[in-house]
């Protein structure tokens, strides 16, 4: 049988250590050891054996930070396929992010958002012409498809489109090729990756939604846990859970607790806003008052990462230039919690006035994404989400 080792280039990387030699030999992550379980001495044995604490190793310590394949390699590939998973893994990310929704029949699939109209190819299907309607989701109107009015069998007809194709036309060449996944699908897909390439590939998976899903008699929470333990994969390797929402975030760290394998990423925005499960719950807690050092601390009683737009770390000028870094990284380290910020693209458009090359808006700018990026990793991140993971490899220089 082929041995899986523990590859030394992630384990520079804070999160994946090198594991103690058993009987002169590295440990082997895959399949699962009785033994080496048996050795690592751990109650949990989700958890890898030899595998440092989740949170140890990345916080302020100059370590190398992780890159993060937002939605895949989107830049590239239409989102959330497996096309755009396996670009992101060949292209050198550490992480591979499925943003998970649920069907009708209550199956977790990965869309950025439960709107189909924009990333498939729904409108122009007839036969589901009487499903197009208007729903309020997450403080957001939107008219056309959702994902909780098809069942799997009904989204697994449809095929994925690029949302910006006035941006990434070499991706939108991809129109129609490929399905919607499950997240199982997903978690099967980068274990037979990580085999296959000798490396572990962690999965930040991002729970949606959840109030308008519990609202709607499709929670994400018990159905995603199922999951995660049902797959040795996600057992024993590399797990973030994002959200948006807090409740859910404590929620499965009361279920999980604090395995090895598993960190929690509390996602906020700068603003003076709420979570959408602190409003429905009448709550007055705004994402503004968590960025605050108080609030970081609070964040560090149930979470492990903060991942806030880049932008908060580093803001604009008035002329959309990079002004002084914020204080957010350092409050956040001293509060013990991860930064991992998002989201980095490699168009013009989305990038800082000070690193775009003149061309148009929509034009690929890989060399001002990766300055860019830079002088974001300078500043102390723990890991970043990018569409593009091949220049956020080579912005970490690795």
């Amino acid at each position: 049988m082929t041995k899986l080792y523990l590859p030394s280039r992630l384990s520079r990387r804070g999160f994946i250590r090198t594991a103690a030699l058993t009987a002169g030999a590295s440990l082997l992550l895959l399949p699962s050891s009785p033994l080496l379980a048996a050795s690592a001495g751990m109650a949990d044995q989700s958890g890898l054996p030899g595998v440092a604490p989740v949170g140890v190793g990345g916080i302020g310590g100059g370590k190398t930070p992780l890159v993060f394949g937002h939605r895949g390699a989107s830049a590239l590939r239409p989102e959330h396929t497996l096309a755009s998973y396996a670009k992101a893994i060949a292209d050198g990310a550490d992480y591979i992010e499925p943003d998970l929704c649920s069907t009708k029949d209550g199956v977790l699939v990965a869309r950025h958002e439960a709107f189909l109209s924009e990333t498939t190819d729904v409108a122009s299907r007839p036969e589901f012409a009487g499903r197009k309607t208007r729903k309020t989701i997450d403080g957001e109107p939107h008219e056309g498809w959702f994902v909780d009015d098809f069942t799997l069998a009904e989204l697994k007809t449809l095929r994925a489109v690029e949302r910006i194709p006035a941006y990434r036309p070499g991706s939108a060449r991809y129109d129609g090729m490929f399905q919607v996944a499950t997240f199982e699908e997903i978690i099967d897909f980068v274990a037979a990756e990580a085999a296959t390439r000798g490396r572990i590939i962690g999965i930040v998976p991002e729970l949606k939604h959840s109030t308008y899903f519990a609202s709607v008699g499709l929670p994400l929470e018990d159905r995603f846990l199922s999951i995660l333990d049902a797959h040795d994969y996600t057992r024993r390797n590399p797990v973030e859970i994002q959200s948006f929402e807090v409740a859910n975030l404590k929620y499965l760290r009361g279920k999980l607790g604090r395995r090895a394998n598993l960190r929690l990423m509390q996602l906020v925005i700068g603003q003076d806003v709420r979570p959408m499960d602190v409003a429905a719950a009448g709550g007055k807690l705004t994402f503004a008052q968590m960025c605050t050092p108080a609030g970081l601390r609070d964040i560090a009683q149930y979470a492990d990462v903060v991942a806030p737009p880049t932008r908060t770390i580093i803001p604009l000028k008035k002329d959309g230039s990079l002004d002084a870094p914020s204080p957010f990284v350092d409050d956040a380290h001293r509060a013990g919690l991860r930064v991992e910020p998002w989201t980095f693209r490699p168009e013009n458009q989305f990038l800082a006035t000070d690193f775009r090359d003149g061309g148009s808006l929509q034009a690929r700018n890989e060399a001002g994404s990766i300055a860019e990026m830079k002088r974001y990793i300078a500043v102390g991140l723990d890991g970043f989400f990018t569409d593009d993971p091949a220049l956020g490899r080579a912005a970490v220089g690795t």
